[in-house]
């Protein structure tokens, strides 16, 4: 059982600039409304293994969740982990430049790992609901990245 999206969003800034807001983990609670604290549990700059826990509202619930890079390719894409409440969380941005600016396309999918019927019967009636109110929130992470990177 998975659910994916994935949304795009023009900014005019170079690539490099777009991955100078997505690699900056420490700065994104202040990039960010939706994040309200990071909290990091690895040392260094960004790359493959570092670690941190986000915490967030999302349907009036605050939430936090540990989060780690899985996969980077600086100034081209990079791609997170999430493992929470039985589901495993992946958010990939792909950077592609383009009219003098940076496409930015995030991509996020949330897999049940081993669902059960009940978990099952949730995601049919609640699934869509709860994708169309992550994607709401992932639109607004792409916008003010997109302010963030522009003023840079």
């Amino acid at each position: 059982m998975e659910h994916t999206t994935t949304l795009t969003q023009h900014i005019k800034a170079s690539p490099d600039k777009v991955w100078a807001v997505i690699s900056d983990i420490p700065g994104s609670a202040g990039t960010l409304s939706g994040i309200n604290a990071i909290q990091m549990l690895s040392e260094g700059p960004y790359g493959e293994g570092t670690r941190w826990k986000e915490t967030r509202t999302m349907m009036g619930r605050q939430e936090t969740v540990e989060m780690w890079v899985s996969h980077t390719d600086p100034p081209r894409s990079t791609t997170i982990k999430a493992l929470q409440g039985g589901a495993d969380y992946t958010t990939r941005f792909s950077l592609n430049e383009r009219d003098g600016g940076t496409d930015l396309s995030l991509t996020f999918g949330a897999e049940v790992i081993n669902p059960t019927l009940l978990s099952k019967i949730t995601m049919a009636l609640f699934g869509k609901i709860g994708m169309s109110m992550t994607r709401k929130a992932l639109a607004k992470d792409l916008t003010e990245i997109a302010a963030k990177a522009e003023s840079l």
